[in-house]
């Protein structure tokens, strides 16, 4: 038997069909090789408390024509150990020292790198609609301020926020009013929005979460003598990999990074010929 290969001729449409097909295969593989070699921007790992500052600063950095950094936010504690495990980070900023201290010591940073950010205030803060009035002085009492609710305050334990405020308290002789009436959270922004859903009659939080949240009212901000200086120690990580990393820990002091900060209600530390390196090891 013979087999007759019948081709059919080439019409001008099944010629146009082939080559649309052939440029849209074209870009597909463009594109995926586009997606491969895509910079994925710089990670950075970062305390809860910065993020309308950190948002801000990215958006910045954006502008300035580089790939917007990638930054996941939570509490110092859970952001360490992530780092400790081998979590993919370029830079990492904390909300105390201590934690970075332990970073540092586990050779998790690079230690020359290592610098303060930012500075911030402590509050006292109660839902917007309440009228609670209350002087942050020795004695006050705050136990009675909250009636039958509990004060919503970062992990005492582990948290910096938790841990300032705890001082703060024992510096007014109120630590104990409180101690057993507690609503603890494993960060500060969390503890911000109990009692902005009203489920916690006061809480004690950053200046900067209470400036970021409608829903809250100061009652009165605690003096810094009260507790160890709230810091931001920022540094590269061991394993940083993007080029831009020390570029953009650079451009954080700036003016113009500086300006960023200090409209996001920040306090920043005096730059130096070396740095703030003196005011971080204070902080330690």
């Amino acid at each position: 038997m013979t087999v007759r290969l019948i081709l059919h001729p080439l019409t001008p449409a099944m010629a146009r069909r082939r080559l649309i097909w052939g440029a849209c295969l074209g870009c597909v593989a463009a594109v995926a090789r586009h997606a491969l070699a895509a910079d994925p921007g710089l990670r950075i790992l970062a305390a809860a408390s910065l993020k309308d500052a950190l948002d801000a600063l990215a958006q910045q950095w954006a502008q300035r024509g580089h790939v917007r950094p990638l930054i996941i936010y939570g509490g110092t504690p859970m952001l360490a150990r992530q780092l400790e495990q081998g979590a993919p980070a370029d830079l990492i900023v904390s909300a105390d020292a201590i934690w970075m201290n332990r970073l540092d010591q586990g050779g998790f940073i690079r230690r020359e790198s290592r610098s303060v950010l930012a500075g911030n205030r402590l509050a006292l803060i109660a839902p917007a609609r309440a009228r609670t009035v209350l002087a942050l002085r020795p004695g006050m009492p705050i136990g009675a301020a909250l009636g039958g609710g509990r004060l919503a305050i970062a992990d005492v334990r582990t948290v910096p926020a938790g841990r300032y405020a705890r001082a703060a308290l024992e510096s007014l002789g109120v630590w104990d009013q409180v101690s057993d009436r507690l609503a603890m959270t494993d960060n500060v922004r969390a503890a911000l929005a109990l009692v902005a859903r009203e489920e916690s009659p006061l809480g004690v939080v950053y200046a900067t979460d209470a400036r970021a949240q409608p829903l809250v009212r100061v009652v009165g901000l605690f003096d810094e003598a009260l507790h160890p200086p709230i810091v931001y120690p920022i540094a590269l990580t061991a394993r940083a990999t993007h080029p831009d990393a020390a570029r953009f820990l650079a451009w954080l002091r700036t003016s113009e990074a500086r300006a960023v900060l200090a409209d996001q209600g920040l306090t920043l530390p005096t730059l130096t010929s070396a740095g703030d390196a003196a005011l971080t090891r204070h902080a330690a």
